[in-house]
């Protein structure tokens, strides 16, 4: 199974930017992905998350700003980052957890991250 993301960059303070993560490989099925991210000199944290039923939850530093959103028949995940801030400058990482067709069982992944930098 890859995790492989995309859509980050350089960006102004109030501006936005849209992550893409793609899953592929031998998929069984998909429980949840999320973002998390991990800024220099700081702890990994989860932005947000998205489940196979829908349901999400948000780190409340991107409430009303971040939205998650998943495509299951793509087995990709996105996530809106509006009004951005500096202080939201970090590696982006996607995370499935995911169960294969070998392997039924619930497993961690992760991409290998994509570079986002809001400037003041």
């Amino acid at each position: 199974v890859q995790l492989v993301e995309s859509g980050g960059g350089l960006v102004q303070a109030g501006g936005s930017l849209r992550l893409s993560c793609a899953a592929s490989g031998s998929i069984f099925s998909i429980e949840s992905m999320a973002w998390f991210r991990q800024a220099p000199g700081k702890q990994r944290e989860l932005v947000a998350r998205i489940t196979r039923d829908g349901r999400i939850n948000y780190v409340d530093s991107v409430k009303g700003r971040f939205t998650i959103s998943r495509d299951n028949a793509e087995n990709t995940v996105y996530l809106q980052m509006n009004s951005l801030k500096p202080e939201d400058t970090a590696v982006y990482f996607c995370h499935g957890s995911i169960a294969t067709l070998e392997v039924r069982i619930y497993t961690t992944y992760w991409g290998q991250g994509t570079q986002v930098t809001v400037s003041s």
